[in-house]
């Protein structure tokens, strides 16, 4: 029987170069539990790695507030109720914090120590293994009745595989008395097959949410899905989060004139997408590149709306996959006279030849975050991975406390 166990902070590589951020007029975070920081350092939003120093992202860096439990106020007011004078409170709040519990799967264990530490708590015991047939076995090494549990596992390639570890773990959870189950999903698989294009095809986005559904799942976190409307597949809430803030932080420490700044959405279906990350610039113009698809996987590159001409062009995606729509929109950026071209996406999925198509001196960057992992096969100078650790913690952080998430990004 193989056995596949999550590596040890020991074994990864080495920590990452912080690249230094200038802040947009982003919302900030509140200012929340204080007490059992797990780090100190200076703020950023996003901790990110230059590929070519065949580093991982390993710890991401704290935001401007604390982190750990809410500390209660010293009140002297003598009106006020016997209630703060007593160990009630600090008990409930314990009580709330042990009751929440993180997992990760094995398809991206980075980024879940990375969520882990950034909420001052350690992730939860799981035993996660293959047989020789390569079924899953899956089996919680704690308790979790009566618990919030969240967890971690996107499902990247191999998509089928780390869907079933997912749904294994779903059910391990529902039969050992969990109260809560989120499915904090990074990347979201099958997202694209959101509609039929043509006669006799499944929808595979639907069947997958019906699946997640009847495992048991009780809410779903997903990062920057293909399109919206997937959310209304579920039948349990859906909680999306929006990864743009991390790239916008790293894109304002480039300093950018926004008088030479123009965003472009690689195809007609992103400029939703791309029209809100320009708003975020300073209301940056917008460009679209119009193609026209003959086949999966295949784009051709028909021309281009608007002026990029002695402009530097950041086109933004939701994922790179095999890079043909972003590199032949590159390519007529670039005979359009743009000076420089960047390219931006939540998603790194890079199946080839992608990188090939990117590291072929079209761009003067390539900048993802780690909802997927990136293989080091698969590094290149212009690569820069962002962490979305920060963001997917607090994100937690507020369903577990029936805060607002969208606050965060608005």
């Amino acid at each position: 029987m193989a056995s596949l166990t999550l590596p040890s902070p020991s074994q990864t590589m080495p920590s990452a170069r912080l690249v230094p951020s200038q802040r947009l007029p982003l919302p900030l975070f509140p200012r929340r539990r204080t007490s059992d920081l797990p780090f100190d350092g200076a703020p950023c939003l996003s901790r990110c790695i230059r590929a070519q120093n065949a580093a991982k992202c390993d710890v991401s860096e704290p935001l401007d507030f604390g982190n750990g439990k809410p500390t209660i106020p010293v009140l002297n007011a003598r009106t006020l109720p016997k209630f703060y004078e007593s160990t009630s409170l600090q008990n409930t709040v314990n009580r709330t914090s042990s009751r929440l519990k993180l997992f990760s799967g094995t398809a991206n264990p980075t980024l879940s120590r990375e969520i882990a530490r950034y909420m001052g708590k350690e992730l939860s015991k799981i035993n996660i293994k293959r047989f020789a047939d390569g079924e899953i076995y899956v089996q919680l090494q704690e308790s979790v009745r009566g618990c919030d549990v969240y967890l971690i596992q996107p499902t990247c390639p191999p998509a089928n595989e780390n869907l079933m570890e997912l749904l294994i773990m779903i059910d391990a959870c529902r039969r050992a008395s969990a109260k809560n189950i989120t499915a904090v999903i990074p990347y979201f698989g099958y997202a694209r097959a959101d509609r039929k294009t043509q006669g006799r095809e499944s929808i595979g986005a639907k069947l997958v949410a019906n699946v997640l559904t009847k495992s048991g799942a009780d809410r779903v976190l997903a990062c920057d899905l293909h399109s919206g409307q997937s959310m209304g597949y579920f039948d349990i809430p859906v909680d999306h989060v929006y990864c743009q803030p991390v790239i916008l932080d790293y894109l304002a420490s480039k300093t950018i004139s926004s008088n030479d700044l123009v965003v472009v959405s690689p195809d007609v279906g992103g400029v939703a997408r791309a029209r809100a990350f320009a708003k975020k610039l300073s209301d940056a113009p917008l460009a679209i590149v119009d193609k026209r698809r003959h086949a999966h996987n295949v784009a051709e590159v028909m021309n281009l709306i608007g002026d990029v001409k002695g402009k530097v062009a950041v086109m933004v995606d939701d994922m790179i996959d095999t890079a043909g729509t972003i590199a032949k929109g590159a390519e007529l950026l670039h005979q359009e006279g743009a000076r420089e071209v960047y390219a931006c996406c939540t998603h790194a999925v890079f199946s080839p030849p992608a990188i090939e198509r990117l590291s072929s001196g079209l761009f003067q960057e390539v900048i993802v975050t780690n909802t997927l992992p990136v293989a080091e096969k698969n590094y290149f100078p212009q690569l820069t991975i962002l962490s979305v650790a920060n963001l997917l913690g607090e994100t937690i952080w507020r369903v577990h406390d029936d805060g607002s998430v969208s606050s965060i990004f608005q």
